[in-house]
């Protein structure tokens, strides 16, 4: 056992702890503030990482492993832990912002979302399928609360309902598949599970067992056919959640899927290609043509989400490092494009109480800088150059076209992919249309506050320095699959 490895997310949890303890002593008019304190230590676990003065945060070893190898801190652990605390950052700043829709518990809102976050970090590093259910657990049942907390919205304990039960299936189908895919290897282990997997190819009970598995982690990244809680619990949900749901949840989700395929089961990974060719087809469309008719901005990014599953599984599909480099690639663009939207959709629904695509009617003239942010995070979403929504899909489509010689499914693919992204254009300038040329009757401005603008800020400048120089981060995202095949 090695703790020091697990730094991050004891220090994450320990801040979680603290803010709780805090709500004790603070009066309720000060509650708020604790979101900066919040932020602020998440800021700081953050920056440390970053200067590499935690334990294993430089030069990753690939064999640092904790509790009997089912932890695992590596380059990838390192690329998601980050990627995850960058998240819990801007959604602690956006629930600020959205603290006064909240009537009670505002200091638990934040606790729960840095022990979902903790949540994360752990599955980040899980290399075994008990961390990695354990993991997947935390995250999954914070979010059943969070989804809910609003409590006095019946739309928000409508989606607290339909995301616990559609929760506890993908559980079900989880640990079911865990239970078969250890009965017949004896192993829970990733390593281990890749010394055997080949000789199990043709057992049907232990493919029964990983389509099992799969289908758990499917319903994490909302894929077809694993989605249909999606739209609902991305309406009816908090924002904050919402945007939580859309990028942590996601890439925990994306992770997982990339440690079991790559490093415990390659052989079955080479097998199952064309089929995760045409999960990714399929999703990508139905995220697509859905979307069209949406009114409701939230529900509008839930199907959007679906989409983008399909254009991340269209680079797992390729079975490459470059497929899977590209699937890091697009998640950092994917991260501040959408929490950009969603925090100009929680600054708006602060202002307006209305968070569908008629309240951003004027948009620009009322709030530039909330306009700029939103129409950026349209374009970049849609994969308009030069922005980092462009380089995320020109990556995947080029890795699914350099493995399609060997799985021509992969054309069709990518043919799917190109119309998603043609229809995508409809229903995100849409959106921009709304902005700039339909004008608000009331014509009431609307002044975000400071976090918001420099939040946004922060988001847009990550939308276009992540697109004009995209090499740090493709060079980031190669380095952190390279360890794939090391475990």
């Amino acid at each position: 056992m090695n703790l020091a490895l697990i730094s991050h997310e004891i220090l994450l949890l320990l801040l979680g702890v603290g803010v709780l303890l805090a709500d004790l002593w603070l009066p309720a008019a000060r509650k708020r503030s604790l979101g900066y304190v919040a932020a602020g230590g998440v800021g700081i676990i953050l920056l440390v990482s970053l200067l590499g003065l935690l334990p294993g945060t430089v030069g990753a070893d690939p064999t640092a492993h904790a509790f009997g190898r089912m932890f695992v801190l590596d380059d990838l652990a390192l690329f998601f832990k980050r990627f995850f605390l960058i998240a819990t950052l801007i959604v602690l700043l956006m629930t600020v912002e959205f603290a006064d829709r909240v009537p009670a518990g505002i200091a638990e809102y934040y606790s729960l979302i840095l022990f979902a976050a903790s949540g994360m970090l752990f599955a980040a590093s899980a290399n075994d399928f008990v961390l990695l259910f354990v993991s997947l657990e935390l995250i999954t049942v914070t979010f059943y609360v969070l989804t809910g907390f609003a409590r006095s919205r019946t739309e928000s304990l409508e989606a607290s309902v339909k995301y616990l039960i559609m929760g506890a299936l993908s559980s079900a189908f989880l640990v079911y598949g865990i239970a078969l895919v250890y009965g017949m290897t004896g192993a829970f282990n990733f390593q281990d599970l890749a010394a055997v997997d080949a000789p199990h190819l043709e057992d049907p009970i232990f493919l029964f067992g990983l389509l099992f598995v799969f289908v758990g982690l499917g319903f994490k990244i909302a894929a077809v056919p694993f989605q249909m809680w999606a739209p609902d619990v991305y309406q009816g949900a908090p924002t904050p959640t919402t945007a939580f749901l859309a990028v942590g949840s996601k890439a925990a989700g994306v992770v997982l899927l990339l440690r079991v395929l790559f490093t415990a089961v390659p052989a079955v990974a080479a097998e199952w290609a064309p089929v995760i060719a045409v999960v990714a087809s399929l999703t990508m469309l139905y995220g697509n043509l859905c979307a069209l008719p949406q009114t409701n901005l939230k529900r509008l990014l839930g199907y959007s989400s679906i989409a983008h599953a399909g254009y991340l599984l269209l680079g797992v599909a390729s079975l490459t490092q470059s497929g899977q480099a590209a699937v890091l690639f697009y998640l950092g663009g994917y991260l501040f494009t959408v929490l950009a939207a969603f925090m100009v959709a929680a600054a708006v629904l602060r202002e307006t109480g209305a968070e569908d695509i008629e309240s951003l009617r004027g948009l620009y003239h009322r709030s530039p800088l909330l306009a700029t942010g939103l129409t950026f995070s349209m374009v970049s979403l849609a994969g308009i150059p030069p922005l980092v929504g462009f380089f995320g899909k020109f990556l995947l489509i080029q890795a699914a076209l350099a493995a399609a010689a060997a799985a021509p499914i992969l054309y069709a693919a990518v043919g799917v992919a190109i119309v998603g992204v043609v229809v995508s254009l409809c229903y995100y300038f849409g959106v921009i249309r709304a902005i700039y040329w339909r004008t608000d009757s009331t014509g009431h401005p609307l002044t975000p506050s400071m976090t918001a603008r420099l939040t946004v800020g922060a988001c847009l400048a990550g939308i276009v320095i992540l697109g004009i120089f995209p090499s740090g981060l493709w060079e980031s995202a190669r380095q952190a699959v390279a360890t794939l095949s090391l475990n």
